[in-house]
């Protein structure tokens, strides 16, 4: 998992009949030395104007790297911490929209197992509310309990209205759904539920039933094989149908990138991971797939993955993990006890994180981590050493007090 960058004499000899000659013949005409030009005079005969020069060039080069210096830590500090300097300077900007918001539909997701931190991070991402600390601020004053479901709201919505709209049912779509790319399978049987309206219960049965709907069985459950998209639902179709629809089209995504049928549980076991780790940069998502096949590549190395480790917990909502569960050999997806990849996909996997899966970025990194949770700027290293001066940023990132909800 990170890290950063780092910038004469002259020699005159006389031959035996020159030096015979009498001194004032070559002599250099003496100028008084009180005089201002007579000092710069002798100060040139001497080669003293050399030394002046190189000082001027040497103050040049270190005022030169020291407004580097200020510049790029002013760059840093600004980018990472904006909120905090604003408050220092007294130039706070408005934290909340006004109205009921504007432009085109806006799809808000609402996963199962979803509280109010994540349902307020969810809503600033996606543009509708302008920041996190205005609509949890009302979560504080008035606990909600919030249905899983896909919702329509709008950009650049007020805080309350926000909150309002996602109360009201007339704003739960039906008959259409959206599941996001990483969404895990519990949690996608909960959205297919909300948008179809029928039991929840319905698909939990159909799901355990996997290998009729063609999952082979290697496989532990039917995890990561639906494929995470939009899809319009037709009224009439039951819980099997519908999550026929979703893995045929996971067939499909998987036939079209030239995949395997035999290859098809292993691929979607790393790109799961992938999609899990690589956060929003999708050019990390290349860089990440080749830091595991480097640690599957080289003898010695598990993948150490927290998020499958996580996952075999049970802690769906969380990448972290405890000392005591990253030794458990018995969670059979924990890479850090165990070698190779996990038994199965810990998420529904997208496009992207196929194709990195099936195409990792050229490199000799065996570390990634955040650095910053909320922009998903990672770093990649080589050492243990880089490794650990990255995580200590991370550390200190989570360490700032607006930070610790995305650290949880």
């Amino acid at each position: 998992m990170t890290n950063e960058p780092s910038w004469g004499e002259i020699f005159t000899s006389q031959s035996a009949d020159q030096s015979a000659k009498k001194p004032d013949e070559y002599a250099p005409l003496e100028v008084p030395a009180t005089t201002r030009r007579g000092i710069r005079e002798q100060e040139k005969n001497r080669g003293g104007d050399r030394p002046r020069r190189k000082r001027r060039w040497g103050f040049l080069v270190v005022l030169l790297a020291f407004i580097v210096l200020v510049a790029g830590t002013g760059y840093y500090g600004w980018t990472n911490y904006e909120p905090q300097i604003r408050k220092v300077l007294g130039i706070e900007l408005p934290n909340d929209y006004e109205g009921a918001g504007e432009g085109d539909e806006v799809v808000v997701v609402i996963q199962s197992g979803d509280i109010g931190s994540d349902v307020a991070h969810t809503l600033e991402d996606s543009g509708v509310v302008m920041t996190f600390e205005a609509f949890y601020k009302l979560l504080l004053a008035e606990p909600v309990e919030f249905q899983p479901g896909n919702y329509s709201l709008k950009s650049k919505m007020s805080a309350q209205s926000a909150l309002t709209a996602l109360q009201d049912p007339a704003n739960k779509i039906t008959q259409r759904v959206t599941i996001p790319e990483g969404t895990t399978l519990p949690s996608a049987l909960a959205l297919l539920a909300a948008a179809t309206e029928l039991p929840i219960g319905d698909f939990e049965k159909a799901a355990k039933n996997y290998t009729a709907l063609g999952v082979p069985k290697g496989a532990p459950s039917l995890e990561g094989y639906l494929f995470p998209a939009t899809y319009p639902l037709d009224p009439g179709l039951n819980a099997k149908q519908v999550l026929q629809v979703l893995v045929d089209e996971m067939f499909t995504r998987l036939d079209a990138a030239g995949v395997e049928k035999k290859d098809r549980h292993k691929v979607l076991t790393m790109a799961a991971l992938i999609q899990r780790e690589a956060g929003s940069n999708t050019d990390d998502f290349y860089k990440v797939s080749r830091v595991f096949k480097n640690r599957l590549d080289t003898k010695g190395w598990k993948l150490q993955s927290d998020a499958s480790v996580a996952y075999g917990t049970g802690n769906l909502h969380t990448v972290w993990t405890t000392a005591a569960e990253r030794a458990d050999a018995s969670n059979k997806y924990n890479t850090y006890a165990n070698d190779g990849l996990p038994i199965g996909p810990i998420g529904l996997p997208g496009e992207v994180a196929i194709d990195a899966a099936l195409h990792p970025a050229k490199g000799d990194w065996f570390f990634f981590v955040p650095i910053n949770l909320k922009t998903g700027e990672t770093v990649f290293s080589k050492t243990p050493e880089e490794h650990e001066a990255a995580a200590a940023k991370l550390r200190q990132w989570c360490a700032i007090n607006e930070n610790k909800t995305y650290c949880d």
